[in-house]
């Protein structure tokens, strides 16, 4: 494991197991630190990046230093220490404003911003290298996780909810998005070692954002006031496919609902119940 910690914190990894992980603190643009952390390994499972496709726009060279730059740097030592496998987790956010209904790998990308022009050009890296590649257009992600993120939309509008606070939609809540828990997305690079070659969309389906809000309310049983902003862009819609990702036999295991009780279980006692029925 490589990490530097920029965009997490150490304590994250308390009460993991982690006897038989050999952890390295440094950064993915340092040869040598990543040279070192490459030895006797045989797969590379590459997530480390600048995130955010809002406000990439704002700090575009970090983004593009980071995650293009970071990126040639780890392929590069992974084919020297020929690797077997490398799995990339780029982002359902390459398509962008696209103008198709249904998106499949073979759609055009349309990425319209920084961070997705990034996460494009380092699917094009791996696939130029010698190891067999394997990248990851990932769908937004919810759930509780020990780095849970609340910029993210369904965990955002969970704890807005929770703490009595409307939740926010920009225009109307019509727009498409997929997303994924974030305990699939675990098991989805796990997995994908095994998969062929080749570029995956991998989510757990397409929810519009004003439906997002109900499931929140409704699991909550509460009354959730929304405001609609609708002189802010929403930003893209998009309706995605994932058959190949059924294909190659891997099927998300929590659903939408289920995550939301999750995370209000998690914030909330009143809203705290057993594990097995977050499925």
């Amino acid at each position: 494991m490589l990490d530097d910690f920029s965009l997490s914190d150490q304590r994250n990894l308390m009460g993991l197991s982690l006897d038989d992980v050999e952890f390295h603190r440094g950064d993915i643009r340092d040869e040598s630190v990543v040279e070192d952390a490459m030895a006797g390994v045989d797969g590379v499972i590459h997530l480390a990046a600048v995130t955010g496709a809002a406000k990439s726009h704002d700090i575009r060279d970090r983004v593009m230093d980071v995650n293009v730059g970071g990126t040639e740097v780890v392929a590069d030592a992974a084919e020297a220490a020929a690797v077997d496998t490398f799995v990339l987790a780029s982002s359902c956010n390459v398509y962008g404003d696209t103008y198709e209904e249904e998106l499949t790998e073979e759609s055009e990308p349309m990425p319209g911003n920084p961070y997705a022009e990034s996460k494009l050009e380092c699917e094009d890296i791996v696939a130029e290298r010698e190891f067999h590649d394997v990248s990851l257009r990932l769908a937004t992600n919810f759930g509780y996780s020990p780095g849970v993120r609340f910029n993210l939309v369904v965990n955002s509008f969970v704890f807005r909810a929770l703490a009595g606070e409307p939740l926010t939609v920009y225009g109307d809540g019509t727009n498409w998005r997929p997303f994924l828990h974030v305990q699939d997305t675990a098991r989805a690079f796990e997995a994908a070692l095994d998969w062929d070659a080749g570029t995956y969309n991998v989510g757990l389906g397409n929810f519009q954002i004003e439906e997002i809000a109900d499931v929140v309310s409704d699991e909550l049983d509460r009354p959730v006031e929304t405001a609609y902003r609708y002189e802010r862009d929403p930003g893209p819609s998009y309706h995605v496919r994932f058959e190949k990702m059924r294909d190659a036999g891997f099927e998300p295991q929590t659903g939408l609902a289920a995550g939301v009780r999750e995370l209000a279980g998690t914030y909330d006692p009143a809203h705290r119940i057993g594990r097995d029925t977050y499925q």
